[in-house]
């Protein structure tokens, strides 16, 4: 490997040093991907796609492509209006009446819902449907509970950060894991085509039953992660009594 080799590798010290930086994330990757192809010696534009394709044409036919990925904007403007109108209120007044509920738990049980979700080939955004408007608040009512306080408010700042990554958490894992598990979301059938381009033979099946272990102990890290958040609330509220 020449030196020219290891300078199309720029791309990826760019995104390290951009999230490092926790700088926006298309923004990063963005300037990754125009930064390698140009060292590549890809053209930025071409005006005949017949010759060697662009920069901004790949960029621009990528989003093109993948532009149902944006489809769940059409639902914020629902959440909004729930929201609006006490959906946060009332889901962390409904928690706050479950005995056993706890942050962790919740955390659990959303994970796993969302692998259920995964399986049955529905994919979309967690964090904007169903994260923001519902398990936060539920989260917040569940810490609420456990730590004796009469409101948000009264939750040290530290605690409720720690909640709110539990939470993407919970979407994260359950999302990205259990989107493996059915054969119609496009994480498998991705893997899948580049299988077959690079000549290995592989079915989604087989793909799928590879995925199974992964999701299993996606799963289980994030079970101990959530009771062992459980345990920090608990150790944290017999601090303060």
């Amino acid at each position: 490997m020449n030196w020219t080799d290891l300078f199309k590798l720029s791309g990826i010290v760019i995104v390290v040093i951009g999230f490092a930086l926790r700088l926006r994330p298309t923004l990063v990757v963005v300037t990754a991907a125009i930064v390698t192809g140009l060292v590549a010696g890809m053209p930025l534009v071409s005006a005949d796609e017949a010759e060697r394709l662009g920069l901004l044409n790949m960029l621009g036919r990528a989003f093109r492509d993948s532009r149902l990925v944006t489809l769940f904007i059409l639902t914020l403007p629902a959440i909004g209006l729930a929201e609006r109108f006490g959906l946060q209120e009332q889901s962390a007044a409904l928690i706050r009446r479950i005995r056993a509920a706890t942050v962790g738990r919740l955390q659990i049980v959303y994970q796993l819902f969302r692998v259920l979700t995964g399986i049955m080939g529905l994919r979309f955004n967690g964090h904007a449907v169903f994260v923001r408007p519902l398990i936060y608040p539920m989260s917040i009512g569940a810490a609420e509970a456990q730590m004796n306080a009469a409101s948000a408010e009264q939750l040290p700042d530290d605690q409720v950060e720690r909640i709110k990554a539990a939470n993407s958490a919970s979407e994260n894992y359950g999302n990205f894991y259990g989107q493996n598990l059915s054969i119609v979301q496009a994480g498998i059938l991705l893997v899948f085509k580049q299988l077959k381009d690079l000549g290995h033979e592989a079915s989604l099946g087989q793909l799928v039953i590879f995925a199974i272990p992964i999701t299993a102990a996606s799963v289980a890290l994030g079970i101990a992660q959530f009771l062992w958040l459980d345990r920090r609330l608990r150790n944290k509220e017999a601090s303060n009594s």
